[in-house]
């Protein structure tokens, strides 16, 4: 595996593939990363030595030609200037099995991607792009382009061929990571999972009489079973159940629940969505109708058109034309384009008075109409202020990539939002126009703009700067307004973000406090998509993480020919679905919607029996421990046997 970063992601991804799914790795980051974020670099070395005992190469690009050096520990470390086609040529791109790109520059990613489907046609591809209608443009070229290639080479080759996965998958940490941030603001201990109109949300349940019962609906399966503390402090990042005896346990068998005292149960549940992303008649450009003109404004124009009314019904009795006619009459009237009504009986002259003087007062009132419409439009298209009496909305510091997809998302979910940013200029500002959202423009270290946001009604505070300094500092002083306040900061380093939760719950045991570092809810996914699955998200589950993918159960010997019962296994991996859409309307899908009670139709399957027998065409959704979905591809298990 071949991973090129440049920020904490791309540390964070290689020590996911060495230290969860045994992987071979060569990490190519610019030079600065070595002495700038030397911790981090530290801590993924330190994981693979204990791990694996392996020697692994860090190529790092540095001003200048290329230089070798051993440091200590025996790791070969190559500089370059840049990952150009000789920096990936030498970083082992043509043998590799995938190649994660992963730098914060969109153009670089793309640039080294076309530069390594060329070098090796039959080679994965993991880019990190923020813009995604790009992306989807750009996976569809490499995977062409991986195809013309492979089948020039004669059949059977490439992707579709002796069983090499040549795919391009085009991620987005942003995206991948905003679902659990949102969850944790919304809900403090929920997380969701949303892909492709599929919304799974995890729900942390309390213990009921002191075991591990729990009160409610039934969910789709329970996740894991709580630490006994409940503040998700057992156990390093990346351990797996009964590394701590206070961590969580996850994908527990049933006997495990029904034995659990005094633990609380993370259960996983559906939820539907459909709609537009934003409430009907308070998102767009254009407003709706009854808010163009006041309520004041809407009472006049109704009073001039009960006089309109009026008058001709009068009219028509008097001269006894047709009541159309007589409405005529009256508008050539009001708008002073009849003729004079002279020489014609006093009650035609009288009302023709009347709709001239209605005429007059017409006119205000059209030009206020136009005014308040104006004022509307222009009102539509500037930044909102927080409403009088705002209350029980999330606070959102910072709207840059991460802000953006958050701020996407909460308002998929229908909640009312405040934002904060400095900068005017902001990617975010744009979304937030879109959305009318209300936004507070200052920066939040200073006083009284939180106070503007009224932080002191919020539910909670979510905040996701670009400065760790400043997401700290923002929630402490809204802890001072409000100590029960619900928190959610995002902070780039993960043991910053762990010593932070831990410190802010000691001190604020009574408020809800969730520290969320991107790079650490971001890199499973990124790891699952270098293996070649399909990876739907992940939920964070205290301080551990679970990831959702979509398998094909031929090739899987844990699973084809099993029944779900017995391909269930615990603290590894556990079916959840079956897919319908890769088998289209087979026997086999009538024959699962049949035993699991569900109506004939497209999407996933749920609540399978444990009767039903996973059959080689059937593709599935599971929930897995990153450990158990590296021992259910089956590439450590073969590594130990061949001894690489």
């Amino acid at each position: 595996m071949v991973v090129c970063g440049d920020d904490g992601l791309a540390h964070r991804l290689a020590a996911e593939l060495r230290g969860v799914y045994g992987e071979q790795v060569t990490l190519v980051v610019p030079a600065s990363e070595r002495t700038v974020r030397t911790p981090v670099v530290g801590r993924a070395r330190a994981a693979s030595a204990a791990l694996l005992g392996r020697v692994d190469r860090v190529v790092s690009a540095a001003a200048g030609r290329a230089v070798v050096s051993e440091p200590a520990g025996g790791e070969r470390t190559l500089e370059a200037a840049e990952a150009s086609e000789a920096v990936l040529a030498e970083a082992g791109v043509e043998r590799a099995a995938a190649l994660a790109l992963v730098y914060d520059d969109d153009e670089t990613n793309i640039r080294a991607a076309l530069i390594a489907r060329r070098i090796n046609p039959r080679l994965r591809l993991v880019l990190r792009l923020y813009n995604r209608r790009l992306g989807a443009h750009i996976e569809e070229l490499l995977d062409q382009a991986s195809a013309l290639a492979s089948g020039g080479e004669g059949a059977g080759a490439g992707a579709g061929g002796s069983g090499v996965d040549a795919s391009t998958t085009v991620l987005s940490d942003a995206d991948t990571a905003a679902p659990a941030l949102v969850a944790s603001a919304v809900a403090g201990t929920s997380k969701v999972v949303q892909t492709d109109g599929l919304l799974l949300r995890a729900v942390e349940r309390p213990p009921v009489g002191g075991s591990g019962a729990v009160g409610g609906a039934a969910g789709l399966a329970t996740l894991a079973l709580l630490s006994p503390s409940g503040n998700g402090t057992g156990g390093p990042d990346g351990a797996e159940p009964g590394a701590a005896e206070q961590g969580p346990e996850l994908l527990p068998d049933a006997a495990a629940v029904r034995d659990a005292d005094g633990r609380g149960t993370l259960v996983l549940e559906q939820v539907s969505y459909a709609g537009p992303s934003v409430p009907s008649g308070r998102g767009g450009v254009v407003p709706p109708f009854a808010s163009l003109f006041s309520r004041r404004l809407r009472w006049s124009l109704a009073g001039l058109v009960g006089c309109v009314a009026a008058l001709a019904v009068a009219l028509s009795v008097v001269t006894g034309d047709h009541p159309l006619y007589a409405t005529y009459e009256v508008l050539l009237d009001l708008f002073a384009i009849n003729d004079p009504a002279l020489n014609q009986p006093l009650g035609r002259q009288i009302l023709q008075l009347l709709a001239g003087l209605v005429g007059l007062l017409l006119l205000p009132v059209l030009l206020a109409a136009v005014l308040e419409g104006l004022g509307t439009f222009r009102s539509a298209s500037a930044l909102r202020k927080p409403p009088r009496g705002l209350g029980g909305h999330v606070v959102l510091l910072g709207l840059g990539k991460i802000g953006t997809r958050v701020l996407t998302r909460l308002r998929e979910l229908h909640i009312p939002v405040v934002c904060v940013e400095s900068d005017p200029e902001a990617r975010g500002l744009a979304t937030a126009r879109r959305l009318r959202v209300p936004v507070v423009l200052g920066d939040v270290t200073q006083e009284g703009v939180l106070e503007a946001a009224k932080i002191h009604r919020a539910h909670a505070l979510l905040a996701v700067t670009s400065a760790d300094t400043t997401n700290l500092e923002a929630v402490l002083y809204a802890r001072s307004v409000r100590a029960d306040l619900r928190v959610v900061l995002r902070l780039y380093d993960d043991d910053f973000a762990t010593a932070v939760y831990r410190t802010l719950r000691a001190a604020h045991p009574q408020a809800s406090t969730r520290s969320r570092s991107v790079s650490h809810l971001a890199a499973p996914a990124f790891a699952g998509a270098m293996m070649g699955r399909q990876i739907l998200g992940a939920i964070p589950v205290e301080r551990r993480v679970l990831l959702f993918a979509a398998l094909e159960v031929a090739g899987h010997p844990e699973l084809e020919g099993k029944t779900v019962g017995e391909a269930f296994r615990a603290g590894a991996w556990r079916v959840l679905a079956l897919d319908t859409a890769a088998s289209g309307g087979t026997p086999a899908v009538e024959e699962a919607y049949e035993e699991a009670g569900q109506a004939g139709g497209s999407g996933l399957v749920w609540d399978l029996p444990d009767t039903y027998v996973l059959k080689g065409e059937d593709r599935v959704v599971l929930a897995a421990t990153r450990r158990g979905l590296a021992e259910l591809l089956g590439r450590r298990r073969a590594r130990e046997r061949t001894g690489t």
